[in-house]
C-alpha cells in the first residue's frame, strides 16, 4: 500500500473522509498490514496530506474546503496570513489569521488552518488548529536582563514572542565550536557584558497561548553595530547552513587537485580549442566556458562547456548531502556562503584558465534563424585559454585598441559570438520572450567593508552574449531530457494570476496603457456558511477566473511600447511584480517569461543543486543507467525552490540593511524620487539615483488632509483634491532613519509658490514641509 494509493482511496469516499476502523475493514488489514496502515496514516497526517479531525477520523486536505495547509506569514502587529500550499475554492489571496490564533505558532511555521469565514470578495479568515513543522530551531536576537530573568528579543520583528532564557543557560556550553564566516566572536564573562549583545538561541520550548517560548544561548555574535555582525545575523535569521561538517571538508580535501589520465579516458578532448570563460571581475568560481565557430554550411557551432561537478559529487556522499541541504550558494555584497567547499568550488571544479578541467558539454548547431538543427551532449575535457571579464569583452567588441591588441587571437571569435548572440536574441523576441531590462543596484564598498554608494549594475553586450548561450544550452538539455520520456526537474514559470493582472491593468489605465488582454473571465462559487446557532446561509461568490487568456506577448508588446517613455520605469516594475515567481518542478509547465515550452537549469552546478541533479540525469541518459522516478525528484525540486527563496530573501535583507546604514549619515538631505506604491498610511518612494526605498507618511503630506482611495490607488487631498499617484516624480527630504526596523522616513519638498500642485521644486525656493503637532510617526 503506497501513500498515494491511500490518499486516492480516501478521496473516493463521501466527503473524502474515513475513519481508521473503516479503512481496516475495507483493506482487510491484519497484523503487519494493520501496523503499516497506522504508520501510513501517521506519516500522511504529519505531512499535512491528511487531517485527523478527531481521534481516528481522517479527511484529505486537498479535497477540503474547511481546512488548508501552508506557511504562516506573520506581521509585526501580531496577526498573520496563511500562504496555502494548494488553492482553496472560493478564496482569493491568503487567509487572515487573527492575533489570538496566531500566537500559538511562529512566523514561517507550517500549519493547518480551519477556514472560519469567506467574504464575498474571496477574502478569508481562519484559525490555526495544528502546527505541522516548526520553521525555527534557533532564533537570533538581542540578549536582555530583566527583573524577572533574562530573555532574548528576536531580531525578526515577525517573531512576536520574546524567548525566556532559564538560569544557567545564558552562555554557550564550554567547548562549543565557533561558527563564523566573517568576524571574531567577542569574549564575554558576565551577564552585564552580555546585556545588549546579539546572540543565537536554540529553542527548547515553543510558544503556546499564554506561554512564552524558552531557549538556551548557543552563540554570542557581538554588539549590534559591530563590523560584520549584520552578515552573521542574516545568516542565522534565515537558517543558512554556513559551516561545512568535518566529514565534508575531509572528503573535499581528499579529491586530487589535478586531473589524471584515467579521468580523461573516454571523454571528448576539447583542449586544442581556444575556449574562454566570461565572468565578472570579482568571480572566483567559473561554471561555464564557451566557444563559437562557423561551419562549412554557414551554420554556427556553439559549444557550452559546464563544470562536471557530478564527477566529483556523488549521490549519498557527505558533500552531496550538504549540497542538497544548502540548495544554492548565497551571495552577499562583500562575501559568499558557497554550496560546495572551496576545494571544489574554486578549485578542481572551477574552469580556471590554463589548466585541464572535466566538463559536461552541450554542442549545438544553430542556423541563421537561431534554431537548433542538431545537438550532442558529451562528457569532455577542456583547457580554458583565457579568464575573460564582461568589461574586457565589451571593450574589445566596442573597438578598444588596447584590448583588441592584447586579445588579438580571440578578436574574430568574440565577433562571431556577438553575431550568434544577436541571432539567438531575435529568435527569443519573435516567440514572445520578455526582457524588462530593469536597473539592478550594485553596492560599492571601501577597503574596510563600509558601504560608499549604490550604482546601477552594468549590463552590456558581453552579459547578453553569455545569457543567450546559457539559455540556449538550458533549453536544449531540458528538451532532450523531456523527449527521453524519463522524469526530470524543470525550471517553470507559470502564467500570472488573473487578480494580479487586474491590479496591474487598473494602474496602467491611469497612464493610458493596457496589456490588451480583453475581458477578465469570472468564476462563480456557491458557499454555505454554518452559523453557531446551527442555521445555514447560502451565498454566491464571484472571483477572477483562472483561465485568463494571456501570453508573454502581451507583456512584450507593452514593454516595447513603453521604451523611452517617462513611465517606462514604474510600469516595467509593476509588470514584473504581477508575474509569478519561477520555481523547480517535475511537472513541465513551460516558462512564461522566456516563452519557452521546456526549460531547466543546467549551466551552474557549482552554485545550484538543481543543475547538479540535471547533470546526473543527463549523464545517466548518456550512459543508459537506471533513471530516478518522479517520486524521488519531486521532493528535491520543492526543497530547491525553498532554498532559492531563502537565499534571495537573505541577500535582499542584507542589501537593504546596508542601504539603511549608508543613509544614516544623510538625514536632512533631499533627493529625486519615484512613487512606486501607495497605501492608506502613505507613499512608498524609490530614490532615483540610489535605488533606495522609504515611506512618506500620509499625515506628513503638505497643505491638506489626505485620504487613500483604494479603488484608484491614489492619495487625495480632501480640500485641494491634490493627488499623489504611482509613477509620480517627487522631491523628498530624508527625515528619519530607524536603525532598529531598518526603515527610512521621508517628507515631501515642494515649491513654496505653489503648494497646491505637484510641481518639480525650484532649487532656490524649496522648503521643508514641517510635521504638524503630534503627527510624527513613532
Amino acid at each position: 500500500m503506497t501513500d498515494a494509493a491511500l490518499i486516492e482511496h480516501i478521496s473516493s469516499l463521501p466527503h473524502a473522509r474515513a475513519n481508521f476502523k473503516q479503512l481496516v475493514r475495507e483493506y482487510g488489514a491484519k497484523g503487519t498490514e494493520r501496523s503499516e496502515l497506522e504508520a501510513a496514516l501517521a506519516r500522511l497526517t504529519a505531512r499535512g496530506d491528511l487531517l485527523e479531525l478527531r481521534s481516528g477520523h481522517y479527511a484529505v486536505t486537498a479535497r477540503s474546503r474547511e481546512f488548508a495547509v501552508g506557511r504562516l506569514h506573520m506581521h509585526k502587529d501580531g496577526y498573520g496570513f496563511l500562504i496555502s500550499e494548494r488553492p482553496v475554492q472560493g478564496i482569493t489571496g491568503d487567509v487572515f489569521i487573527p492575533p489570538e490564533s496566531a500566537e500559538r505558532a511562529m512566523h514561517g511555521d507550517r500549519v493547518v488552518v480551519r477556514i472560519a469565514r469567506i467574504e464575498a470578495d474571496g477574502r478569508a479568515d481562519g484559525e490555526i488548529v495544528k502546527v505541522l513543522k516548526r520553521a525555527h530551531p534557533t532564533v537570533v536576537g538581542e540578549f536582555r536582563v530583566g527583573r524577572r530573568g533574562c530573555y532574548v528579543v528576536p531580531h525578526d520583528e515577525r517573531i512576536r514572542q520574546w524567548i525566556d532564557i532559564p538560569e544557567g543557560m545564558e552562555f554557550p556550553p564550554a567547548g562549543t565550536p565557533v561558527d563564523r564566516i566573517g568576524v571574531t566572536p567577542p569574549a564575554v564573562s558576565s551577564l552585564e557584558e552580555l546585556a545588549g549583545m546579539v546572540v543565537n538561541v536554540e529553542l527548547l520550548e515553543y510558544p503556546e497561548p499564554g506561554t512564552a517560548p524558552a531557549g538556551r544561548v548557543i552563540e554570542i555574535l557581538g554588539r549590534p553595530g559591530d563590523f560584520g555582525v549584520d552578515v552573521e545575523i542574516v545568516i542565522r535569521k534565515h537558517h543558512l547552513p554556513h559551516q561545512f561538517p568535518p566529514e565534508v571538508v575531509e572528503q573535499a580535501e581528499a579529491i586530487p587537485g589535478a586531473i589524471g589520465a584515467r579521468e580523461v579516458a573516454g571523454r571528448r578532448d576539447f583542449r586544442a580549442l581556444d575556449i574562454v570563460t566570461i565572468d565578472g571581475e570579482t568571480a572566483r568560481d567559473f561554471d561555464d566556458a564557451v566557444w563559437v565557430d562557423r561551419l562549412a554550411n554557414g551554420h554556427y557551432a556553439l559549444h557550452v562547456h559546464i563544470a562536471d561537478v557530478s564527477h566529483y559529487v556523488l549521490p549519498g556522499t557527505p558533500i552531496d548531502a550538504e549540497a542538497r541541504l544548502r540548495g544554492t550558494s548565497v551571495y552577499f555584497p562583500d562575501r559568499a556562503v558557497p554550496m560546495l567547499p572551496f576545494a571544489l568550488s574554486t578549485g578542481i571544479c572551477s574552469l580556471n584558465p590554463q589548466v585541464d578541467r572535466l566538463v559536461l558539454s552541450a554542442l549545438l548547431e544553430i542556423d541563421h534563424q537561431g534554431e537548433v538543427v542538431s545537438q550532442t551532449f558529451t562528457p569532455g575535457v577542456i583547457r580554458s585559454v583565457e579568464r575573460m571579464t564582461y568589461t574586457a569583452v565589451h571593450g574589445l567588441l566596442e573597438g578598444d585598441a588596447g584590448l583588441r591588441d592584447r586579445y588579438r587571437p580571440l578578436v574574430e571569435r568574440f565577433a562571431l559570438m556577438q553575431e550568434l548572440s544577436l541571432i539567438l536574441n531575435r529568435k527569443r523576441v519573435r516567440r514572445g520572450s520578455i526582457d524588462f531590462d530593469l536597473p539592478e543596484p550594485l553596492i560599492e564598498f571601501d577597503q574596510f567593508g563600509a558601504m560608499t554608494g549604490v550604482t546601477r549594475a552594468p549590463r552590456n553586450i558581453a552579459h547578453r552574449l553569455i545569457e543567450e548561450f546559457m539559455l540556449a544550452a538550458n533549453e536544449a538539455v531540458a528538451a532532450h531530457l523531456e523527449n527521453s520520456g524519463n522524469a526530470s526537474i524543470y525550471r517553470i514559470h507559470e502564467k500570472p494570476d488573473a487578480k494580479r493582472v487586474i491590479e496591474f491593468e487598473e494602474v496602467a489605465a491611469h497612464f493610458g496603457y493596457s496589456l490588451g488582454v480583453g475581458a477578465i473571465p469570472v468564476q462563480r462559487f456557491g458557499l454555505t456558511d454554518r452559523r453557531r446557532d446551527g442555521t445555514k446561509r447560502h451565498r454566491n461568490i464571484e472571483l477572477a477566473g483562472s483561465d485568463l487568456n494571456i501570453s508573454s506577448r502581451h507583456y512584450q508588446r507593452l514593454v516595447a511600447k513603453l521604451e523611452g517613455k517617462p513611465e517606462e520605469r514604474i510600469l516595467n516594475y509593476l509588470m514584473l511584480r504581477s508575474l509569478k515567481q519561477a520555481r523547480y518542478s517535475t511537472e513541465n509547465a513551460g516558462h512564461f517569461a522566456l516563452a519557452a515550452k521546456t526549460y531547466t537549469h543546467f549551466t551552474s552546478p557549482i552554485r545550484r543543486y538543481p543543475d547538479l541533479m540535471i547533470h546526473r540525469l543527463l549523464r545517466g541518459l548518456l550512459e543508459s543507467r537506471a533513471m530516478p522516478a518522479e517520486s524521488e525528484l519531486s521532493p528535491i525540486a520543492g526543497e530547491c525552490s525553498q532554498s532559492e527563496r531563502r537565499a534571495a530573501e537573505a541577500e535582499r535583507e542584507l542589501v537593504e540593511w546596508k542601504k539603511v546604514q549608508f543613509m544614516a549619515g544623510r538625514v536632512g538631505e533631499d533627493f529625486d524620487a519615484l512613487v512606486i506604491s501607495t497605501a492608506k498610511y502613505g507613499l512608498f518612494v524609490e530614490l532615483s539615483e540610489l535605488f533606495i526605498e522609504g515611506l512618506v507618511p500620509i499625515d506628513t503630506l503638505p497643505g491638506d488632509q489626505y485620504t487613500y482611495q483604494e479603488n484608484v490607488r491614489k492619495i487625495v487631498g480632501r480640500r485641494t483634491r491634490r493627488e499623489f499617484s504611482i509613477g509620480d516624480r517627487v522631491r523628498v527630504l530624508l527625515d528619519r532613519v530607524d536603525a532598529v526596523e531598518r526603515k527610512l522616513q521621508f517628507s515631501i519638498l515642494e515649491d513654496e509658490r505653489d503648494s497646491s500642485r505637484a510641481k518639480r521644486p525650484a532649487a532656490h525656493s524649496r522648503r521643508r514641509i514641517p510635521h504638524g503637532p503630534g503627527k510624527r510617526p513613532r
